[in-house]
């Protein structure tokens, strides 16, 4: 769908800002099971803004450049329908995306988290001790989410928006065929 290096870029900014605002609230409500009147809306944002960024970050050098050639590795986009060379990119996403960013969520809600709210409980030895399987087990709780969100949802909702955006000028004066 985008044409060239902006049109990526939007397409990336719009899957992020999706991507991150549903897995932080899936994170921090579900996963995590804080309660918003314990922690308030000042750190919900900032775990929107750390994520983002990061999340943004992620997508520009890993996550957009290698789930293409992850995907382009099961499907070829001249002999397949172009459905399943979107799904297979969406997979490939979800399967580098997900792990990667659940390792960063290990640092972000069982380091930065836990030091900030509790800092007189929070043991650096233990964090360490614990981030391998606190990483597996975000991995575990973040994929079928992941996966069954970009297909279902986020990607199909970015798509209509996109094409919103940036297609309607051209179908308007002629220049893209159906």
């Amino acid at each position: 769908m985008p044409e060239n290096k902006f049109e990526r870029f939007m397409f990336a900014l719009f899957s992020v800002i999706v991507t991150v605002n549903a897995f932080v609230f899936y994170n921090v409500f579900f996963v995590e099971k804080m309660t918003y009147a314990k922690y308030g809306a000042k750190t919900i944002i900032s775990f929107l803004l750390i994520e983002f960024t990061l999340a943004m970050i992620c997508e520009l050098f890993a996550g957009g450049p290698g789930s293409f050639k992850l995907a382009f590795k099961a499907v070829d986009p001249k002999e397949n329908k172009p459905y399943m060379v979107e799904t297979a990119v969406i997979c490939a996403t979800v399967c580098i995306m997900c792990p990667l960013m659940s390792f960063l969520a290990v640092f972000i809600y069982n380091g930065f988290t836990a030091y900030i709210f509790s800092p007189e409980n929070f043991d650096m030895t233990e964090f360490w001790i614990n981030f391998i399987p606190n990483w597996f087990t975000k991995i575990f709780y973040n994929f079928p989410f992941a996966l069954l969100s970009q297909l279902f949802f986020i990607q199909p909702l970015v798509r209509v928006i996109f094409k919103a955006l940036f297609r309607s000028d051209k179908v308007k004066y002629g220049q893209l065929e159906n």
